[in-house]
């Protein structure tokens, strides 16, 4: 079983569907259809999960997150609202429920939803700001992290770039490296010292790398989201992997837009 960087994937639950990590099976049992020769029946009574399942789950919870988003921004545009508020708010009750979605261990639509809007109202307050210095910069983020979502969705469906263990090792070691990478910059700026995120070559540079990653760590997520299914995992899995890809586009649009101000600043 492979493994990923997107902490939502890594503490699925163990046994369930057969035994092994994440419910599959991990010794495929001869003459049974299904991922590796093994496909696990729902113990539960409830329908093993399928794309649609995930596609529409993830709709949904992208759809909230858009709403809460635009209504967020268009609030701090108007001098309605403040943005500190939503956006401290956002952060932090995203921050409390991705970690209590993550270690639960069990689906939750309610949870997830939750997390959905709380990303919204964050990341709706932090677009706001940016749209006041680069108006039209909003619109840009957004299409640029569909466009980049959907051509990695066609290079994994492909099979232009196959999800190998080597490939998954390489993606989960620039992930770490990236976030150490950030992190001691965080602290070193409070120091006064802020290469990677001061506007400047070195931050333009770094920040190209970053979405590089985050748009192969989308490879990794449609990987598992994939194997979740040929495991027949029951639906209600399909929130989970929904909330999965969420983390992952949150990352991506807060580094596009963080990459469109630095290239519009004069």
């Amino acid at each position: 079983m492979r493994s990923t960087s997107n902490p939502a994937f890594r503490n699925l639950p163990q046994g369930g569907f057969g035994g092994g990590y994440a419910g599959f099976q991990t010794q495929p049992q001869p003459g049974m259809p299904g991922y590796g020769g093994y496909q696990a029946p729902p113990t539960t009574g409830e329908r093993p999960m399928t794309v649609d399942d995930v596609v529409t789950k993830t709709a949904l919870t992208l759809g909230l997150a858009l709403v809460v988003g635009v209504a967020t921004a268009v609030a701090v545009l108007a001098g309605a609202l403040s943005p500190f508020p939503p956006m401290i708010i956002g952060l932090i009750v995203g921050l409390v429920l991705s970690l209590v979605i993550i270690f639960k261990q069990k689906p939750s639509a309610a949870l997830v939803l939750s997390y959905s809007a709380a990303e919204g109202l964050f990341l709706g307050a932090i677009t706001g700001v940016f749209e006041a210095f680069v108006p039209g910069i909003a619109f840009q983020a957004i299409l640029g992290t569909g466009l980049v979502f959907v051509v990695m969705l066609v290079v994994y469906k492909t099979g232009a770039v196959k999800v190998t263990p080597k490939l998954t090792k390489w993606i989960i070691g620039a992930t770490v490296a990236a976030a150490g990478l950030m992190l001691i910059n965080l602290i070193t700026s409070l120091f006064g010292l802020n290469m990677l995120r001061d506007g400047g070559t070195m931050a333009i540079i770094f920040s190209i790398i970053v979405i590089g990653i985050a748009a192969f760590n989308f490879l990794l997520d449609f990987d598992m989201a994939d194997q979740m299914i040929r495991a027949g995992m029951p639906s209600k899995w399909a929130w989970y992997a929904a909330f999965g890809l969420m983390t992952t586009l949150v990352w991506l649009y807060l580094e596009i837009l963080r990459l469109l101000y630095y290239l519009n600043q004069d």
